[in-house]
């Protein structure tokens, strides 16, 4: 439990809500506005924090940190809240993905680190005019990069190639060596330092690598031999998972200071790389776990800041370093890792242009700055934030541009998966393919899959709900997940695999018959997004091809409207989806039917039997 300082209960349970409303809703707001959450986060803590503190000193909603919290307990919550973060981080990483990444992301984290260290040591030195120690301790800081932005900028972005993967696995391996390379700095600038010569240096790079390397490993085996033998029940499985994260960082910390963050990273990476033990239940509490996390700790760590030390820096020095760090230390660090790993200059342009910094270097300047004892250690936490904040914006206004530009970006996929390939589902499927969106579709029907490759369709011939690891499907283009069987259940459980790497907007289903009783019955019973509309369940889409239905595709003009195209099809007609303006596709849901305005293209299921006889004028009518 943390240990709370001299305050009245009342102020102290009115700052704790501050900082979990302020942090959680921060990250709504960033989400709604589409702008990277940290650059909210930290605008929030330093409005609560030393913007309140200024102009409303005893305020109980000036928020302030030091007060609140002992500083040595809130340090070490620090520290293993950012374990934690990287343990979520290392389950997502997936060894297959290194079969053709393994040497530019071991060059990123080795090479690269090390120009980024001396490129950004030297330039604070220069630039600053700090002492040696500080540059030098600031530049290992600044080795780091922000998984817990570049994550959600990949997931925007959805870079082709292989430099999502790379980056992805950069921001968060080379984490806990940014993190190493800052602790031996710090132990060898401070004043009770034992690292006086190199042999020592070497010891204490030793100590961290096998200790952090061993418990992780260790821990990994212990959690995977308690699920796989049963001997933990399954409302104690996310808990005792925890629980390991904890101990091996503090296990490793014992042996090497600031070590069980990599202890922690191993851990996960050695539990997401093993196939004894299903742990996607356990990755989507820690992903829940790591909202909330990054959102108390930005708040928290960035309310601690002091107006006078955001006062005292030289903002044009500040933005000069920055432009040094994006233009000269990036491209450089990314250009020696690169050469010959036979990425394409598009690639190292895109990777050289994606390097924010977030909470690591938060937590880090937070840590290490307050046991230093020397001059110009004032410095390090706001010059560390200014560069948080700056990179940040930076990248998170420019990366998706820098990706569109390179045509290395697949920002707005409109593809779709298909998990059933029955005929009605291959008739969609047919006419959205021949209109340039990319189609998979997924069935166990050995017949069903060889009836849509012979309709020019791309088909499998799986079990998804057994399905080794989704990311083994080519999801480049894929931006929705339709699933389709005559089985509710099955289709249930397969949108439950794809949450992880879809937004649940993104996921659809079919309705049942259930969806026919009253909407609030109907509602209540939903899980995914309803295809269609209520009464196009499987058995009548079905019957109705068998009839003869036809799919058509209409363009909606001025002169034929929405209206008279109901007029012409009737209320029988089942509109599927509507063709926006630059090849948007938008899907007809029970939630939210078919709008289509003028210029749009509708596409729908309609019974050539029941059409009304008049002259549409329209010239873009297509059946299948």
């Amino acid at each position: 439990m943390l240990t709370l300082a001299a305050s009245s209960g009342h102020a102290i349970g009115i700052a704790l809500a501050m900082i979990f409303v302020l942090g959680v809703g921060a990250q709504w707001l960033a989400w709604k506005i589409k702008i990277p959450s940290i650059l909210l986060l930290l605008l929030m803590g330093i409005l609560a924090g030393p913007v309140m503190r200024s102009v409303f000193p005893n305020s109980a909603f000036a928020i302030n940190p030091d007060t609140l919290f002992d500083s040595d307990v809130l340090l070490a919550a620090v520290g293993m809240a950012v374990g934690l973060i990287l343990y979520e981080g290392g389950l997502t990483l997936n060894f297959k993905e290194l079969q053709s990444t393994w040497k530019p992301v071991t060059l990123l984290v080795t090479l690269g680190a090390l120009v980024t260290w001396i490129i950004a040591a030297f330039s604070v030195y220069l630039i600053f005019d700090l002492s040696r120690p500080i540059a030098i301790l600031i530049g290992a800081i600044l080795i780091v990069t922000g998984p817990t932005v570049v994550g959600p900028l990949l997931a925007h972005i959805r870079p082709s190639g292989d430099s999502g993967l790379i980056l992805k696995w950069e921001g968060i391996v080379i984490d806990p060596i940014g993190v190493l390379a800052a602790v031996l700095v710090f132990e060898a600038i401070s004043a009770d330092s034992q690292l006086n010569d190199i042999t020592s240096i070497l010891q204490a790079i030793g100590i961290t690598l096998v200790a952090g390397t061993l418990i992780g490993l260790l821990a990994a085996l212990i959690l995977q031999t308690l699920l796989t033998r049963f001997w933990v029940p399954d409302y104690l499985q996310n808990p005792v998972s925890l629980m390991l994260v904890v101990a091996a960082f503090t296990a490793s910390n014992e042996f090497m200071p600031e070590s069980g963050l990599l202890a922690t990273t191993v851990m996960g990476i050695a539990l997401g790389n093993q196939k004894k033990v299903d742990v996607h239940h356990i990755l989507e509490f820690k992903e829940n776990l790591r909202v909330l996390l990054i959102a108390v700790l930005f708040i928290v760590l960035s309310a601690r800041l002091q107006i006078d030390q955001l006062a005292q820096l030289d903002w044009l020095r500040v933005f000069i370093f920055l432009a040094v760090l994006i233009l000269i230390a990036r491209p450089a660090s990314v250009f020696v890792a690169t050469i010959g790993a036979g990425l394409t200059w598009r690639e190292r342009m895109f990777i050289a242009w994606l390097a924010p910094r977030g909470i690591v270097a938060a937590a880090g300047a937070s840590i290490f700055s307050i046991g230093l004892d020397i001059q110009g250690a004032d410095q390090v936490v706001p010059l560390i934030f200014s560069v948080i904040i700056g990179t940040v914006a930076f990248y998170g206004l420019t990366a998706p541009w820098a990706a569109k530009l390179l045509d290395v970006a697949d920002q707005n996929p409109q593809g779709i998966i298909f998990i059933g390939a029955p005929s009605w589902a291959r008739a969609i499927a047919k006419v959205l393919s021949d209109r340039g969106f990319k189609i998979i579709m997924i069935d166990t029907n050995r017949a069903n899959v060889r009836d849509a490759r012979m309709a020019g369709l791309e088909a499998m011939q799986e079990n998804i709900l057994t399905f080794p690891d989704i990311t083994d499907l080519d999801l480049r283009g894929v931006g929705r997940v339709f699933a389709n069987t005559p089985n509710d259940e099955v289709n249930t459980l397969t949108l439950q695999r794809f949450k992880g790497y879809f937004e649940s907007s993104s996921l659809f289903q079919l309705p049942t018959h259930k969806q026919k009783k009253s909407n609030e019955e109907a509602h209540g019973d939903r899980r995914w997004r309803l295809l269609f509309r209520s009464d196009a369940d499987y058995g009548g889409l079905e019957s109705r091809i068998n009839n003869g239905w036809v799919i058509k595709a209409t363009t909606i003009s001025e002169e034929f409207t929405y209206a008279d195209y109901r007029t012409l099809y009737g209320s029988s007609a089942i509109p599927l989806f509507t063709i926006k303006p630059g090849k948007v596709l938008s899907v007809s849901t029970v939630d939210k039917p078919a709008e289509p305005s003028a210029g749009d293209t509708i596409i729908s299921l309609v019974n050539p039997d029941e059409l009304f006889v008049m002259a549409p004028s329209f010239d873009d009518d297509e059946e299948s």
